[in-house]
C-alpha cells in the first residue's frame, strides 16, 4: 500500500511530487492527460510564446559507456511549435477535466510585454503556477531562453512584468550554465517569483562524427552547441539544489528540482537536498510515462522503511551534512578490504591504484590475488569504485 506522498507545492496542495518537466513530453494535451491518469501529480506543459520556432531534424543525440547506451541526452528542441491559441486551448482544457491535477504554464517572452501578456492569458486558463523559463539553451532568439538566465537584471526585470499579469505562484527556472546561481535566483525572487527550478539543460557538444568532422546530431553538414540531459547532469544538478537551499537569502523558498532524475532514488536525493516538487523528462523520453509506478511505490517504501509519515518530513533532511572542504574530518584512513570469495582476478584493482593512485595493491599473477600494500595506502577508495563485482568494501579504520 503506498504511503500518503501529498506535499505543498507553492501554497498548491500535490498528490505527489511527480510532475513532467516542460519539454516535449508535455507538449500537447493528449500526451499530459495520459501522464496525469497513470499518476503524475501535476505537468508542467512544454513553454510557450508568441514566438513559433522553426525546428530542425534530426534534432536528439545520446552517449553512453561501457554497457549504458542512454546516459547523457543532447536536445536541440526550442519552446513549443503550436499556435499559442491551441497551446491556451489545451491548458484550459487539462484543468477543466483534471480540476484536482496541477496545470503548470511554462512561459517564454521577448520583451517585457509579451512576459505580462502571457502571464495574463494562461493565468485565464485556469492554470495554478506559472513557471518563467530563463533558461532554455538553444533558442535562437538572443532576447530568449539561456541567456537571459545569465543576466540577473533582465531575470528581475521580466518576473516584475510576469507579476504584473498575474496573481499566481511564480516559478523561476534557472539556467546552470553559469558559475553561480544563487545571483539570478535571489533576482528572480526580489522581481516577485515565489519559487525556482533548477537546472535546465547544460549547454555541451556530446560527439563529433570523425568522418563528417562535424557534432552531432548532424543537419545539412553542420551542428550546434545545445542543452544535455540524462543520468549524467544529476551531479551538477544536485550541487545547485544544495546551494539554493543553504542560501539564506533564500530561506523558505520552494525549490522544484529536475536533472538527471531516473528512480525513486534520485528523487529522494533532491528531496533531501532540499527540493519539494519534481520534474522529470528525460527518463520519461526513454522509459514512458510508466516510471511513475517505480517512482510512488519506491518512495513510499523508503518512507514506510525509515519511519516517516509525511513526505515534506524529508525535504533539506541531508543538508545538515553538507560542509566545506575545510571542515571535513581529516584525522582518519579507512582501508580497503577484500573479499577473495567474490573477486574474480581480473586486476582493474591493480592497475587503476598503480597508475591512477598509490601503488598500494600488489598483484600476484600466478593466482591471480591482490592484497593491500598497506603503508602506501592512503584510503582512497579509487580500487573500490573500479571493482566490477563489488569484491572491495570499506575495512579497518586508523586514526593518523
Amino acid at each position: 500500500m503506498n504511503k500518503d506522498l501529498s506535499i505543498e507545492f507553492c501554497g498548491v496542495k500535490c498528490e505527489n511530487p511527480f510532475f513532467l518537466s516542460s519539454s516535449v513530453v508535455g507538449s500537447n494535451y493528449d500526451m499530459c492527460a495520459k501522464a496525469l491518469e497513470m499518476g503524475w501529480a501535476g505537468v508542467v506543459f512544454k513553454t510557450i510564446g508568441f514566438y513559433i520556432p522553426s525546428e530542425v531534424s534530426p534534432r536528439f543525440d545520446v552517449i553512453g559507456k561501457e554497457n549504458t547506451p542512454f546516459m547523457g541526452f543532447k536536445n536541440m528542441e526550442q519552446i513549443s511549435d503550436h499556435p499559442l491559441e491551441q497551446n491556451l486551448k489545451w491548458l484550459k482544457k487539462l484543468k477543466e477535466n483534471y480540476p484536482s491535477k496541477v496545470i503548470v504554464a511554462s512561459i517564454m517572452g521577448e520583451n517585457e510585454d509579451e512576459w505580462t501578456e502571457l502571464a495574463r492569458l494562461v493565468t485565464r486558463t485556469g492554470a495554478d503556477i506559472i513557471e518563467c523559463n530563463f533558461s532554455c539553451p538553444q533558442m535562437t532568439s538572443e532576447a530568449m531562453g539561456a541567456d537571459v538566465g545569465q543576466n540577473p537584471e533582465l531575470v528581475k526585470k521580466y518576473c516584475q512584468a510576469t507579476r504584473r499579469g498575474t496573481n499566481l505562484p511564480i516559478l523561476s527556472k534557472m539556467t546552470p550554465n553559469l558559475g553561480d546561481m544563487i545571483i539570478p535566483a535571489i533576482a528572480s525572487i526580489e522581481g516577485g517569483a515565489d519559487a525556482i527550478a533548477a537546472i535546465n539543460t547544460v549547454k555541451s557538444i556530446t560527439r563529433v562524427d570523425l568522418d563528417a568532422l562535424t557534432p552531432f546530431p548532424i543537419i545539412n553538414g553542420k551542428s550546434a552547441v545545445s542543452g544535455y540531459s540524462g543520468k549524467a547532469v544529476k551531479p551538477i544538478a544536485l550541487r545547485f539544489i544544495n546551494e539554493l537551499a543553504q542560501n539564506k537569502r533564500l530561506e523558505n523558498v520552494p525549490i522544484s528540482g529536475m536533472g538527471g532524475i531516473e528512480t525513486w532514488s534520485d528523487a529522494v536525493e533532491f528531496i533531501l537536498l532540499g527540493a519539494s516538487n519534481i520534474q522529470i523528462t528525460t527518463a520519461i523520453m526513454q522509459y514512458g510515462y510508466r516510471i511513475i509506478d517505480d517512482l510512488i511505490s519506491g518512495l513510499s517504501l523508503y518512507m514506510e522503511e525509515n519511519g516517516f509519515e509525511k513526505l515534506d518530513e524529508l525535504v533539506g533532511m541531508a543538508l545538515k551534512n553538507i560542509v566545506t572542504a575545510d571542515k571535513l574530518d581529516r584525522t582518519y584512513v579507512i582501508y580497503p578490504k577484500f573479499n577473495k570469495d567474490i573477486c574474480v582476478g581480473c586486476g582493474r584493482c591493480y592497475i587503476s591504484c598503480y597508475d591512477g593512485g598509490h601503488q598500494a595493491i600488489k598483484w600476484n599473477s600466478e593466482n591471480r590475488e591482490v592484497s593491500l600494500i598497506k603503508k602506501n595506502c592512503v584510503g582512497c577508495h579509487l580500487c573500490i569504485n573500479v571493482c566490477p563485482v563489488n569484491a572491495i568494501s570499506s575495512g579497518e579504520k586508523i586514526y593518523k
